[in-house]
């Protein structure tokens, strides 16, 4: 949790203000002064953060992400432990956005490994999805049956929320490892089991659970 009496804190907060309002230029202007205004290492990680997400090229937005990391590097304690999926993503998606895919690929990872730090609820659910969004765009992450996709969108254009609220969660968040299949496998065992979905989709369920089972066991050996 952030000092909210701290002055540099103070500012990025208010250039988050001016963000909301859609007034860039107040924003960049105040998380510079944040910048400015560092007195540390913790402060200027703080700073850089935001000061990153007001540049004009991927490559000025990676140089700032850079420093904002090397920032909470030096500062090393549980000030910053939360931020470092943060970071990490932040890095990924710069190198991504340059094409260097094995750059992003390895921060992306390294956000999967930072995961468990951050703070529970929206924001670490966020970081969570994101994460495995970036993992499966650039290789880092198996790609589950495409069937489960196909039937994830027919209860979208359904609009069957109870099942999209007990399965996307686990489906969004997939980074590959093996308790994130059996959590997939658990959410979609779930669903199966209420039987509430058309015959059609309810066998293709069926099948899709049965290929994840497979693929676990297959592992396994």
């Amino acid at each position: 949790m952030m000092d909210p009496g701290n002055a540099v804190v103070r500012l990025c907060v208010q250039g988050m203000e001016a963000e909301t309002r859609d007034d860039d230029a107040a924003a960049r202007r105040l998380f510079v002064r944040a910048w400015e205004a560092a007195a540390d290492d913790y402060e200027a990680c703080v700073a850089a953060h935001y000061v990153a997400r007001h540049q004009p090229t991927a490559r000025a937005t990676l140089d700032w992400n850079a420093e904002c990391l090397r920032r909470a590097e030096l500062v090393g304690d549980e000030r910053v432990r939360g931020f470092f999926p943060s970071l990490h993503l932040n890095m990924a998606r710069a190198h991504q956005e340059l094409g260097d895919l094995d750059s992003a690929r390895e921060h992306f990872r390294r956000a999967a490994e930072a995961l468990a730090d951050a703070p529970p609820g929206p924001y670490g659910d966020w970081g969570r999805y994101a994460v495995a969004e970036g993992l499966r765009a650039t290789g880092g992450a198996h790609r589950r049956d495409e069937r489960l996709r196909e039937l994830l969108t027919g209860l979208c254009a359904r609009a069957d929320l109870v099942s999209l609220a007990l399965v996307l969660p686990a489906f969004v968040g997939d980074l590959g490892t093996d308790g994130d299949r059996l959590r997939l496998l658990t959410a979609l065992g779930m669903l199966h089991a209420g039987r509430r979905l058309p015959g059609a989709e309810q066998v293709s369920l069926g099948a899709i659970i049965a290929s994840l089972r497979t693929g676990a066991e297959q592992d396994a050996v």
